[in-house]
């Protein structure tokens, strides 16, 4: 009833700055004039706040204010209660020495904060990994989840996506009634800081984001967590805002385009700003016109390489916002040629949360199901190569005993499967050696004497 943005608040704090003027123009005391006055103004500016924040639809609720003014993280799942278990395996390092209780992880997931170093990047920040409830049940055990990567906007920080976006309780919902697939959900810091605006791009002589983000996230994530997807086809990446700018141009790079199977872009934009870098405005590119092209998507999108492999996308802008809609709707004229029958969805609303918010369950609803699709595909091609390996493996262990290769290869035989024959190569031509010509000197015979 009384939460940010609520008609009855609004009513409420109305009514109390009337009445405090109604009490400073009535009372003949000066010092209570002055309290009343004083009183009045911080109303009047806390009216200014929560107009500001009911027209962005910053914060929907108190605890989402007070948890990002407060640099709060977001509350871990509950760990009580029951006995603790702690997820090894492959790569188990994400979650070493985390206590999770099996039986409220098999019902709400798991969410955690971890620091995630960059080895190509240098760069070490922290980031929030949320393990959908499959991840703990026996019936995905043997399961490798897709993964989304979430990138938020500037100012922003990644636990706006739990805390005001509500991205874990859209996530758990929509699996529930089956509307989406599960899939864990990462969300990195992007910039390093609230007032720092790096657009996950290489900034020349300066932070390399795009690497960090691109290339050391999804390594680190894959080979330090149990049971997810490599980088490829079962990862996906989204952003709104800023972070929608980043989804789309990291989509597209070359260096990263094969890392990625989907991508969502919620209110993103299509050529780079200056970056903002200690107080000041930062040319991300120094004087390279060439890095600047290649990091604008409205440009990327007609120079693709004939045949280039990209993720699939997901676009969405609001109504309110002319520029918004027409930076999508170009942008998606221009993918048509490439990907046809691409969503692009508009939502009543301008630059704000309410529109982000409202977009992404449509966003969830379409990438997840391609991604575990692209999962399952990934999964059987490395299952099969792995058993062509051991076959192969299996036809050659009479060699193991014969190091010194004297024991001549038997012949393929009819159950030798033909996957493990090496491919025949035709046989060098020999050619005859060319015979020096034969050179015969005449003497020359002068006449007798």
């Amino acid at each position: 009833m009384l939460e940010p943005q609520s008609t009855f608040l609004f009513i409420l704090l109305v009514l109390i700055f009337a009445g405090l003027m109604w009490w400073m123009i009535r009372t003949r005391r000066a010092a209570v004039r002055v309290i009343a006055a004083f009183v009045a103004f911080l109303v009047a500016v806390q009216f200014g706040i929560m107009a500001v924040n009911r027209y962005f639809d910053y914060y929907p609720t108190w605890g989402a204010a007070f948890a990002d003014l407060t640099n709060a993280p977001p509350p871990k799942s509950s760990s009580s209660g029951g006995s603790d278990l702690t997820v090894v395996g492959k790569g188990h390092g994400l979650l070493s020495g985390q206590p999770i209780v099996t039986s409220i992880a098999e019902q709400q997931g798991y969410q955690f904060e971890a620091t995630l170093p960059g080895r190509l990047s240098h760069i070490s920040r922290y980031a929030y990994i949320y393990l959908p409830a499959q991840y703990f049940q026996p019936a995905y055990r043997d399961y490798r989840f897709p993964v989304v990567e979430l990138i938020h906007g500037q100012p922003g920080e990644p636990q706006d996506w739990i805390n005001v976006m509500g991205v874990v309780a859209i996530m758990d919902g929509l699996v529930s009634r089956g509307l989406a697939k599960p899939a864990v959900l990462v969300m990195p810091d992007a910039n390093g800081g609230v007032d720092v605006s790096e657009q996950c791009l290489n900034q020349v002589g300066g932070p390399q984001d795009m690497t960090y983000l691109g290339l050391d996230v999804p390594d680190y994530v894959s080979t330090h967590l149990a049971r997810v997807q490599p980088p490829g086809l079962g990862w996906g990446i989204a952003g709104y805002s800023e972070g929608g700018y980043c989804a789309v141009n990291m989509a597209l790079a070359p260096m990263l385009s094969r890392r990625y199977g989907a991508a969502g872009v919620l209110s993103g934009y299509f050529a780079p700003y200056p970056n903002f870098i200690g107080g000041k405005n930062v040319n991300p590119f120094g004087r390279s016109k060439k890095l600047r092209l290649i990091n604008t998507p409205d440009y990327e999108v007609k120079h693709l390489n004939p045949g280039q492999p990209i993720p699939e996308f997901w676009i969405g802008a609001g109504t309110g916002d002319k520029q918004d809609m027409d930076g999508a709707s170009f942008f998606w004229n221009e993918l048509s040629l490439y990907q046809a029958g691409a969503p692009l969805k508009f939502q009543p609303g301008g630059h704000t949360m309410a529109v982000w918010r409202s977009q992404v369950s449509p966003m969830l609803e379409w990438m997840t199901p391609i991604l575990a699709q692209n999962a399952t595909k990934v999964d059987q091609v490395a299952a099969l190569a792995a058993l062509h390996a051991r076959e192969c493996a299996g036809q050659g262990t009479h060699q193991k005993n014969d190091p010194a290769g004297k024991t001549p290869s038997p012949k393929p035989s009819a159950t030798t499967p033909a996957f493990c024959h090496p491919k025949p190569t035709a046989p060098a031509k020999r050619t005859a050696k060319s015979k020096k010509p034969r050179i015969t000197v005449k003497r020359k015979i002068g006449p007798k004497t």
